[in-house]
């Protein structure tokens, strides 16, 4: 296991450029894929030393569900924000300043959560506090701000614990 990570520092990141690789390209050729293996394997070899405390994973696994509860999610929300920008009148929006007290710690799961938070239409990350404990959202139309609060820490920020910190 020792020589698999002397050889691929950041398997993650490998198969993430080869994927990004392919679709830049617009093509899944032969030589295509062997480029993208060769910047999949040099890039993570060369920055490795910029990245010496590796962040742990402990289920990597549970990212695949996260990642299609997102996608379903901002699928959801193209709509309804559509729907809003269409058919509501800025009289009875109510857009809010929402502050999310996170039980999140490590500065992956964080800022995790907040890019999801801004990939989600309809939301944006706007700050973090000092020390890490709360995340100021801004919510485009929010009739309760606690309710965006409690869907933010249910949906999204109770699956990053068991994913980053179990």
């Amino acid at each position: 296991m020792r020589l698999f990570y002397r050889v691929f520092p950041h398997p993650f990141l490998t198969l993430l450029l080869i994927v990004v690789w392919c679709l830049l390209v617009n093509s899944i050729s032969y030589g295509t894929v062997v480029m993208g293996l060769i910047l999949g394997f040099l890039i993570p070899i060369i920055t490795a030393p910029y990245w010496p405390n590796r962040p742990p994973l402990p289920k990597p696994w549970l990212l695949v569900s996260y990642f299609f509860v997102v996608v379903w999610d901002i699928l959801v929300a193209n709509v309804e924000v559509a729907l809003v920008v269409l058919f509501k009148p800025n009289s009875r929006m109510r857009s809010n300043w929402v502050v999310i007290p996170l039980e999140l710690r490590t500065p992956e799961a964080i800022s995790m959560l907040a890019g999801t938070i801004t990939l989600t239409p309809g939301t944006v990350s706007a700050d973090l506090s000092a020390d890490g404990t709360a995340l100021l959202v801004h919510a485009l139309d929010a009739d309760d701000p606690e309710e965006v609060a409690r869907d933010i820490k249910a949906r999204y920020e109770s699956r990053l614990k068991r994913i980053f910190e179990a």
